[in-house]
């Protein structure tokens, strides 16, 4: 039996393929090791009904997972995922490959994130190769939920913003400076609560000044990041994550302006990750 595992910091998606050839998806919490340790990620799953049946008989697990970049991380994910799958071959990646290797497949390119984050590696085929640009969500990440949550929250408090999106947004969700403050610099995970304002964008994608900001923050991603490289015209840019994904009419503008050759645009790597790796297996 075949387990694959897309993991973010937040939510991680599971496909099982079943001795029967039945596909079956799960999710679970986050397993980042930057934010969890092993004996967390053990009970969380332990915890998890649907993998209690199944753990013993999964022969090969591939987890893909975001903080695994390092051996000491990745190694802390595999002994929690033994520890569970017992009778398993565990290999643990990073995320950054999982998503060059679900858009990329086996061939050269790029492979862009644009979710609550956002990031750009190249991809040899076989080897993914980050970029060295990436400063975070407070000096960074331009184009993702954070740099356009970043944006929508400061006009409104500000009051920079049309009148009708200003009043839209106040509807929404009845927040003030104060509210803002406490989530920012009081509680934990900061950037999900900036990013989680960037869906505002999707109930007025007909208004200019969404428009507008879409199209400016995508012109930065590309110029800041995809064009940082001097053959970007060699290859396609392949782009994972939600941000891309809802808006990607606008990404493709953008795109076009700066003659980048746009390739697959998926919001998640899971499906294709789980059905290039049962090719590549033989299952």
């Amino acid at each position: 039996m075949l387990l694959v595992a897309d993991g973010g910091s937040s939510k991680t998606d599971w496909i099982l393929l079943n001795q029967d050839q039945s596909i079956e998806r799960f999710h679970t919490g986050g397993l980042n090791p930057f934010f969890t340790t092993e004996k967390e990620i053990i009970k969380s799953l332990q915890h998890f009904q649907p993998f209690k049946p199944i753990a013993e008989k999964i022969t090969e697990l591939y987890f893909f997972g975001a903080g695994c970049s390092s051996p000491d991380r990745r190694e802390l994910v595999s002994n929690a995922l033994t520890g569970i799958f017992k009778n398993a071959f565990v290999s643990v990646e990073s995320d950054t490959l999982g998503s060059a290797i679900a858009t990329c497949k086996d061939k050269p390119g790029f492979s862009c994130v644009l979710g609550t984050e956002s990031n750009i590696s190249f991809f040899d085929g076989k080897e993914v190769f980050p970029s060295k640009l990436g400063l975070g969500y407070i000096l960074g990440e331009e184009g993702s939920g954070t740099y356009f949550g970043k944006i929508l929250l400061t006009d409104f408090l500000y009051g920079n913003a049309p009148e009708e999106i200003l009043r839209s947004f106040d509807e929404t969700y009845r927040i003030n400076k104060d509210m803002v403050i406490k989530n920012l610099y009081q509680k934990p995970f900061p950037n999900y609560f900036i990013a989680s304002f960037a869906q505002f964008m999707g109930k007025h994608l007909d208004h200019p000044y969404v428009q507008e900001l879409l199209l400016k923050g995508f012109d930065d991603f590309i110029t800041t990041h995809i064009r940082s490289y001097p053959n970007y015209k060699e290859y396609y840019a392949h782009f994972v994550g939600s941000i891309s994904f809802y808006f990607k009419d606008y990404l493709k503008l953008a795109c076009t302006k700066h003659q980048v050759n746009i390739g697959t645009i998926i919001e998640k790597p899971i499906e294709e990750l789980f059905t290039w790796i049962k090719k590549r297996e033989g299952f």
